[in-house]
């Protein structure tokens, strides 16, 4: 249990202002349970968050969903205390036609800690027991902070159907792009070809045995020329830019399949001309499905993926706005971490 009324949070107080403040140790509602923050991930959504450009949030939020942690407060089911845990972030309604479906990841109105109620980016956070995830006990939290976004990869690569002997085109090299890559080629497939504009991202990729589209070159160039001119099996977009739009549909085969995983800010250029005439199946997915986070860490226990491999940085929680910039940045680090523990950051 807490041995204080008041934690160390990161506040979302402005556009480009986190102020890093003591504030109430969370409540505990009935049933809940009460969750020690190891470390939390940033994202683009956290970026956005901080920029004033998320239409959700608002000012005096906690930001952070890509949490684990340690259960201190265990609640009327799921883990007991003393469990190491990853957070299935998301908030559905149950009240939907895609909620009453079983489909509550796509729910109408669907929400998430960290962006329409408090999450990570704190000491402490409470949270209704089904949305926590035991972490196998050999299971570096540091790696298991790098389970929900797996679980948005492992939708993608899912939903889309990746089988043995499949080419597989990634445009975005990031974090969800690189996840993407890995599940695919867990999957089975024979060439895994990736696309991303940053000189240092496009090295990690080549180290992690990817196919690395060259700086001076299209990934549809590529893929038709691994493909014999046919394309591939699978396209995903991970980059959410119209940059990338043009090429999903020319990289993709005849009877090929499109999967947008990147969140577009505003529509973008697809030819639909060849979705016609490719007869293509162009497919969203959004976040993941119960099962893909189990699906997860599965993937994270066996440590099939290598995810050890990925260069991350933890800062900690008083440094927030330096862990923000370096996400911003995006070399350095395919993941940046935030901890409240000093003893679990990185030296700078």
């Amino acid at each position: 249990m807490p041995d204080t009324e008041t934690m160390t949070a990161a506040v979302w107080e402005a556009p480009d202002v986190v102020a890093v403040r003591d504030v109430p140790v969370p409540d505990v509602p009935p049933g809940w349970a009460l969750v020690e923050v190891a470390y939390d991930g940033i994202c683009g959504t956290d970026l956005a968050i901080v920029h004033g450009k998320h239409p959700r949030a608002e000012q005096g939020l906690v930001p952070g969903h890509e949490i684990v942690g340690t259960v201190v407060r265990a609640g009327a089911s799921g883990p007991a205390a003393g469990a190491t845990v990853v957070v299935e972030p998301l908030i559905s309604c149950g009240r939907c036609r895609a909620c009453r479906t079983g489909a509550t990841h796509v729910c109408r109105d669907l929400e998430l800690y960290g962006i329409d109620a408090p999450g990570g980016l704190a000491r402490f956070v409470a949270l209704p027991p089904e949305v926590l995830h035991e972490l196998p006990p050999h299971v570096d939290p540091r790696v298991g902070a790098l389970v929900e976004p797996l679980a948005v990869a492992v939708h993608a690569v899912t939903t889309a159907g990746v089988a043995a002997g499949d080419v597989v085109a990634v445009a975005g090299g990031g974090p969800i792009g690189v996840l993407t890559a890995l599940v695919a080629r867990h999957a089975g497939a024979a060439h895994v070809v990736v696309s991303e504009p940053s000189a240092w991202r496009r090295g990690v990729l080549a180290d992690l045995g990817l196919t690395v589209v060259p700086a001076d070159r299209t990934l549809t160039d590529v893929v038709l020329e691994l493909t014999d001119g046919e394309g591939a099996d699978v396209t995903f977009d991970a980059a959410g830019h119209p940059a990338v739009a043009p090429e999903l549909t020319t990289a993709t085969r005849v009877l090929g399949t499109v999967v947008v995983v990147g969140v577009h800010k505003a529509p973008a250029p697809v030819d639909l001309r060849d979705v016609c005439f490719k007869e293509l199946v162009v497919r969203g997915v959004r976040v993941y499905t119960r099962d893909d986070v189990v699906r997860a860490i599965e993937l994270v226990a066996d440590g099939s993926l290598g995810l050890e491999a990925l260069p991350t940085r933890a800062f900690h929680l008083s440094d927030v706005a330096a862990a923000v910039a370096a996400a911003a940045d995006g070399t350095g680090a395919l993941k940046v971490l935030v901890t409240p523990d000093a003893a679990l950051a990185d030296r700078a």
